[in-house]
């Protein structure tokens, strides 16, 4: 076969680096003072060697440690000024403060926002539609508190939960918040930002009235499913268009009870009856948006599995199985190299005309980080290469 057309001076691994730039990291370990007192390994260093870990799938320090030290002479395509040694990245996971590379990620979300937006939602809704979930990381040791009784053997596992909020037309976390797997999800409620423009959409493991009643005072709207024993009053059934889709069975104005210390106050939802013929049972949804069409809030609900699927997402192409250390801050460093990884990979994706799936591309950067081709190009028209053998190999047979 003929020389590669796609042969490029920079490696795959350092034109993914490429993607985050220079100006992001150093304000960032400004602003956390990260690199102060450090000599060598900064934080730019750090971050590449992680994201190294994340792209190659590396399962501890000493192999994150050899593979790169084998790669002496090709760490300036991708910005590397020093390797670690195995107890300098183990030092460095430890006390660097892993909210710098929540910082990195936030700047960088802010970056390429224009990349992932896909605005025909809050076109049709004229509002911004966000869902939180959360979902739980086993760890393999007792490192923070987790759910479910104590084994036999006396040894317990930890486990991380990590607290999620996307808009709904990136379908990439724009908020992210750490906590033990022991946390009740409605924590979560209260690090929300309330305004008239938004509609939260969330699962009833997160059903509290008290919150409920502080997005209806604020007029921020809300959509979820009831509980199965929630007491409610009904006030009035709201009648049912024709123009209304046929899988609204009822529509109703209800009011709840709320506790809030020894007193109580009341506050009125609405709440949607939905048979889903696909899925062939019901659901009820609450919510407090009164003049949206029913049909639409159960839509609206249904949006909610984008959620899940990034969560799919994640721990498909990135697994966090194993953790370069026994730590909280080494645990969440790794999350969010991780969620920097999977940020980068997106924005490679939505620039694609050509279609490709996430997982696929993963796996294709994974197989060529460090061989010499042009991303994009390749990515592009992967068959050009083949095509132009088959030809040649054509051509000679004739004669």
């Amino acid at each position: 076969m003929d020389k590669s057309t796609y042969f490029f001076g920079q490696s795959v691994f350092g034109q993914l680096i490429s993607l985050i730039d220079s100006k992001i990291i150093s304000e960032s370990a400004k602003t956390y003072k990260s690199d102060y007192y450090i000599k060598k390994f900064k934080t730019k260093d750090h971050l590449v060697s992680m994201l190294f870990c994340v792209f190659a799938k590396c399962c501890s320090l000493r192999e994150v440690s050899g593979a790169m030290l084998g790669l002496s002479g090709k760490t300036k395509h991708f910005q590397l000024e020093h390797i670690p040694r195995k107890s300098t990245l183990a030092d460095a996971n430890i006390r660097r403060e892993s909210d710098v590379f929540g910082l990195i990620y936030n700047k960088l979300l802010l970056k390429y926002g224009r990349y992932l937006s896909d605005s025909r939602i809050k076109d049709v809704i004229n509002k911004q539609i966000e869902i939180f979930d959360s979902t739980t990381i086993s760890l393999f040791k007792d490192i923070l508190k987790c759910v479910g009784r104590k084994p036999k053997s006396g040894k317990r596992k930890g486990g991380i939960k990590v607290h999620t909020v996307i808009n709904v037309d990136e379908t990439i976390p724009k908020m992210i918040w750490f906590s033990h797997s022991a946390t009740n999800d409605h924590v979560l409620l209260s690090k929300l930002k309330l305004d008239d423009n938004t509609i939260y959409v969330f699962d009833k493991g997160y059903n509290d009235y008290k919150a409920f009643k502080k997005f209806s005072d604020n007029q921020t709207g809300f959509v979820t499913r009831i509980k199965d024993n929630a007491v409610s009053e009904l006030l009035c059934n709201n009648p049912i268009g024709e123009h209304i889709h046929s899988g609204v069975i009822e529509d109703q104005i209800i009011m709840l009870t709320v506790k809030e210390g020894s007193s109580t106050s009341t506050l009125k939802v609405r709440k949607v009856r939905f048979y889903d013929r696909i899925l062939k049972r019901e659901f009820e949804f609450l919510t407090n948006l009164f003049e949206m069409r029913a049909d639409l809030i159960a839509a609206i609900y249904k949006l909610r599995w984008q959620i899940e699927l990034l969560f799919k997402q994640l721990k498909q192409n990135f697994p966090l199985k194993y953790f370069l250390g026994d730590n909280e801050n080494a645990i969440k460093i790794q999350i969010f190299c991780a969620l920097i990884a999977n940020l980068l990979m997106t924005v490679i994706q939505k620039q694609l005309k050509r279609s490709w799936a996430f997982s696929n591309l993963v796996s294709f950067c994974k197989i060529h980080l460090f061989n010499y081709i042009h991303l994009m190009s390749f990515l592009e028209n992967p068959d050009k290469d083949w095509q132009k053998s088959y030809l040649s190999l054509h051509q000679l047979t004739l004669f």
